[in-house]
C-alpha cells in the first residue's frame, strides 16, 4: 500500500475514534483526588451543552465495592421539588388543576379543618414557598399550622409541596405517580424515575453515608413525597432539566410565568457574616414556582439543590447559554464537591463562590 494510502487510513481511524471533551478530561483527571479530599462515597455529573445532554459520568462507589456508574440510583433528596412542580405546572397547563384556585375546593388538611387561612392557599403559592408552613409539620408538634401569613413571606416547606400533591391528587383522582410518569417521566424519557420502590432498584441504589463515610440504608418510601426521597439516574434528571429548558408540556403563559418571584431573597444572604462578599452576591434572587432565580449580570442560574442525611444534590442551567449542569453525591460532605465539578462547566466566579459558601 502507497504511504499516501497508509496515511489516509490512519487518518480516518483517528478521525472515528471519540475524542473526550476537554472539560470531562479534567473531572476523570480529578476525580478520586477530590473524592479523597472531601470524604465523599461517590458522585455522578451530567452536563447539557447547546440545548442538549452533551454526557453524563460516574465516580466512586454507590456502596463498598461497588462502582457507581451512570445508572446508579440516587435519592436526589429536595431535587424532588421541581419534578413535582413540573408535574403540576404541565397539569395546570392541560385544565387538570388551577394554579390560582384555593386549593380547598378540592383538598383541606384536617389540621386546618377550621383555620379560614387555609382559603388562600394556591398551588402557585404552595411552589414559590409561600405557603407560611413549617419545612415539615414535626416542627410545630406534628400539626400542621401556619407560622406566617399564607401568601406573605418565603417560608422554604416540604409540607407546602406535600399538600400540593395532595390537592392534585384529589382534583384529578389519581395517585401522584401515575400523575408525574404520564406528564412528566414518560414524554421525557425518564425510564429510571420514581418516588417509590421499583423492581429495577436492586443492584443500583446508591447508599448513603454520613460525614464520617459510615454507609447507611436507602430511604425508600411507601407513597410519594412530592417534596423528598425521589430516586433517578443523573442522565434522567439531565433531560428533564433540557425539557424544562425548552418549556416542554406546559402553555407559553405558564413558561413565562415559571421563574416569576414577587420577593428579592437576597437581604441576608449576603455581606456581613455570611461569608459571602456583596461583590459576589447576585444581583437579584428569587423563587419561582420549582426553581430558584438568580441574576448575574447576562446570566440567570436557574437552580435547586437537594440536602438530606447521607445525599446531597444540586441541578442548575443557564437560559441564556442553553447549558445545564446536574451533579448527585452519597454523601453528608457531596457539597464540597459541587464547586470543584462546576468550576470545569461554568465559568461564573461569583456563582462558584456562593457555592464554595455552601460547602463550608
Amino acid at each position: 500500500m502507497r504511504a499516501w494510502m497508509i496515511s489516509l487510513v490512519m487518518l480516518c481511524a483517528c478521525a472515528s475514534a471519540p475524542q473526550t471533551p476537554p472539560e470531562r478530561a479534567a473531572i476523570d483527571a480529578h476525580a478520586a483526588q477530590w473524592l479523597a479530599d472531601t470524604g465523599v462515597a461517590s458522585f455522578a455529573v451530567a452536563f447539557i451543552q447547546n440545548g442538549e445532554v452533551a454526557w453524563t459520568a460516574a465516580y466512586g462507589e454507590q456502596s463498598a465495592g461497588v462502582p457507581a456508574t451512570t445508572e446508579t440510583l440516587y435519592n436526589v433528596a429536595s431535587l424532588a421539588k421541581p419534578i413535582s412542580a413540573e408535574t403540576m405546572l404541565r397539569l395546570a397547563s392541560a385544565g387538570e388543576v388551577s394554579l390560582d384556585q384555593p386549593m380547598s375546593a378540592h383538598w383541606v388538611d384536617p389540621d386546618l379543618a377550621n383555620d379560614p387561612r387555609r382559603d388562600a392557599l394556591t398551588l402557585r403559592v404552595a411552589l414559590s414557598h409561600r405557603t407560611g408552613f413549617p419545612n415539615w409539620r414535626r416542627q410545630t408538634g406534628g400539626v400542621l399550622a401556619f407560622q406566617s401569613p399564607p401568601g406573605e413571606g418565603f417560608t422554604y416547606s416540604g409540607e407546602g409541596y406535600q399538600y400540593a400533591r395532595r390537592y392534585a391528587e384529589a382534583a384529578t383522582g389519581e395517585g401522584f405517580e401515575a400523575l408525574a410518569r404520564r406528564a412528566v417521566f414518560d414524554p421525557i424519557g425518564m425510564r429510571h424515575t420514581t418516588y417509590t420502590s421499583a423492581p429495577w432498584f436492586e443492584g443500583h441504589v446508591a447508599a448513603p453515608h454520613d460525614a464520617q463515610g459510615v454507609a447507611g440504608a436507602p430511604d425508600i418510601g411507601a407513597e410519594p413525597n412530592a417534596a423528598d426521597d425521589l430516586y433517578t439516574t443523573v442522565g434522567d434528571y439531565a433531560r428533564f432539566v433540557r425539557s424544562v429548558m425548552r418549556n416542554e408540556g406546559v402553555s407559553p403563559e405558564i413558561a413565562r410565568q415559571r421563574l416569576d418571584y414577587t420577593l428579592d431573597l437576597r437581604e441576608g444572604g449576603c455581606g456581613g457574616d455570611t461569608g459571602l462578599s456583596m461583590e459576589d452576591c447576585p444581583d437579584a434572587v428569587g423563587m419561582g414556582m420549582g426553581w430558584m432565580s438568580m441574576r448575574y449580570g447576562d446570566d440567570t442560574v436557574v437552580t435547586h439543590s437537594g440536602s438530606d442525611a447521607g445525599e446531597q444534590t444540586i441541578a442548575f442551567y443557564v437560559p441564556e447559554r442553553r447549558m445545564g449542569v446536574v451533579i448527585f453525591t452519597n454523601s453528608a460532605n457531596g457539597k464540597r464537591v459541587f464547586p470543584l465539578v462546576a468550576a470545569q462547566l461554568y465559568d461564573n466566579p461569583r456563582f462558584l463562590a456562593l457555592l464554595r459558601v455552601q460547602a463550608r
